[in-house]
């Protein structure tokens, strides 16, 4: 036996659906760790061959047939290195959350995902079977065994793999981001590690795929849980790790330990991820947006350039006659530091046209929000007029505490292909807008300063409309996302007519949420794959 077994971590940004060309990364970064790494085993994400998540691609027949095709051709061209991928395996028993291990042109042995999540954003079981039995294989003479995802939240997997011989456990992940999700894997694998008394390599995932995002961070992990090894985030690589043989249990060397992003930090490197990749994986040339002199539309077009770049950006300022001269006078500044195509589109025309086709209608009612709703949908037309001339995407710019109580205009600001802030609290808007400026300032000032206001009808502000956000957001962090009712809220301190209000506000407006464009997912609980409430519903209304 060698005295050192080499490990490469393929942290890959790849694509669903994609067989074909998954199947070439997982050859060409093969190649790259055999060659550049002198690597005697290359592991790879949960699911590699088709991305993950697959969804119902999986109930197609013509999916399995492309599967085996492409396993076939690893099995034909990869020689001189172990390879280990994430595959769905047609059995008996069923489709099955595999592993493969491939060496030499031969299949070594397949592994079935034991612990199927179905919570969350997850919905494994609908598709899968889950696997009984471990699976432990010999590289370079370490019995190694392998998990899939989360085989290593859950007790079971693991210890079985050590009963079956294992020294060594191999785990493959597509495990998408949220805040603090980094460390919560970490307590996870160390738990495992605690009840077992073997390393972990942790493998996991990177990029986005519709509202998910996955930040790899992929990790190596002793037997006593200390790590040796940690990936950058949301950065695609092929990283080596070096255990020490010799002892009853390999020991991994010393690596490059790459710090995790801070809070703010790694939000934003998360909605830049999620809008660069599905900006270029559904083919658009770019997007547009409108920049209204507002944070939210700031923070969305600092995002868009920094994931995109300048030249695949173009921001639209759609005046009104309610629109503030320092509105037009930031968004003019912001626009011409991030180097974006710029222009201005007066709605004015457009708006009055529509109340003197609709006066007849209107005829001795007074002006209310019907009003302001059709200045955002004149909007909405101009954006995406441009969008279907241009073939560019209109990127949406409401935020999560917006959406979540209907602050938003059905084909109107709420009309686009994504959203960069869907899942993003309005507080936690104001400390990414601070932080992007902290990189360089990008977004004057006083976007960031002065009250909030939708600009729809003379002096008016967010607050005229909503409590107070840093209170909104508190109460919607109770109701969306811990599940707590009304009367928990307001034992906690809240108002209870504010309360009430809320809530009442949150679930009214469901129709509207089922109808927005999708956004990245930052949060445990987003709206969309998280959070599936009735449209229609008596539940708190007797």
């Amino acid at each position: 036996m060698s005295d050192t077994l080499r490990i490469a971590l393929a942290q890959l940004n790849l694509w669903v659906g994609d067989i074909q060309g998954n199947a070439r990364r997982i050859i060409d970064a093969a190649g790259q760790a055999r060659d550049e790494m002198a690597a005697d085993v290359i592991v790879f994400p949960e699911l590699s061959l088709t991305g993950y998540p697959p969804e119902d691609l999986l109930l197609r027949p013509g999916l399995h047939r492309r599967v085996l095709v492409a396993l076939e051709e690893i099995k034909r061209q990869v020689r001189g290195i172990s390879v280990v991928f994430g595959y769905p395996q047609q059995a008996s028993g069923g489709l099955f959350n595999a592993a493969a291990v491939v060496a030499d042109g031969q299949l070594q042995g397949v592994y079935h995902k034991q612990h199927l999540p179905n919570y969350s954003v997850f919905d494994e079981k609908r598709y899968f079977v889950p696997g009984q039995q471990p699976l432990v294989v010999p590289i370079r003479g370490v019995p190694v065994g392998l998990t899939i995802c989360e085989d290593i939240w859950e007790p079971g997997a693991v210890a079985l793999a050590r009963e079956a011989g294992a020294r060594l456990i191999l785990n493959l992940n597509a495990s998408p981001y949220h805040l603090h999700k980094g460390r919560e894997r970490l307590a996870a694998v160390a738990d495992r590690v605690g009840e077992c008394a073997l390393p972990v390599v942790y493998v996991n995932l990177v990029g986005g795929q519709d509202e998910l995002v996955f930040d790899g961070g992929s990790f190596v992990m002793d037997a006593e849980g200390e790590l040796a090894l940690q990936a950058p985030s949301f950065v695609e690589g092929v990283y080596l790790v070096e255990f020490a043989l010799g002892g009853a249990i390999p020991q991994p060397l010393p690596g490059t330990l790459t710090a995790p992003p801070g809070e703010e930090e790694s939000v934003y490197q998360a909605l830049v991820a999620g809008v660069r990749d599905y900006v270029q994986k559904n083919g658009f040339p770019g997007v547009v947006l409108g920049l209204s002199g507002g944070i939210d539309s700031a923070l969305s077009l600092a995002i868009a350039v920094d994931a995109l770049g300048a030249e695949r950006v173009e921001a639209v300022m759609m005046p009104s006659p309610y629109t503030a001269e320092i509105s037009l006078a930031d968004a003019r500044a912001q626009a011409e530091i991030m180097g974006v195509q710029y222009r201005e589109i007066p709605i004015a025309p457009v708006f009055e046209a529509f109340k003197q086709s609709l006066a007849q209608a209107f005829a001795g009612l007074g002006e209310d929000t019907t009003e302001e709703n059709i200045q955002a949908r004149c909007r909405g037309i101009i954006l995406m007029a441009i969008s279907n001339k241009q073939g560019k995407m209109v990127l949406t710019t409401g935020n999560k505490s917006e959406m979540a109580v209907g602050y938003a205009t059905l084909y109107g600001d709420m009309a686009g292909g994504f959203s960069a802030l869907k899942d993003v609290p309005k507080t936690l808007v104001f400390r990414l807008a601070h932080y992007r400026n902290t990189l360089s300032a990008v977004i004057p000032e006083r976007v960031i300063t002065r009250p909030p206001s939708a600009e729809l009808r003379p002096d008016q502000q967010d607050s005229d409309s909503l409590p107070d956000y840093a209170i909104l957001d508190a109460i919607l962090e109770r109701y969306v996302e811990q599940d707590q009712c009304a009367e928990e809220i307001i034992v906690a301190g809240f108002d209870e007519e504010t309360v009430k209000r809320v809530i009442r506000l949150v679930d009214i407006n469901e129709y509207k949420r089922r109808q927005a464009a999708p956004g990245v997912r930052i949060t445990r609980r987003a709206f969309g794959r998280d959070r599936r409430y009735p449209i229609t519903s008596g539940f708190g209304r007797g």
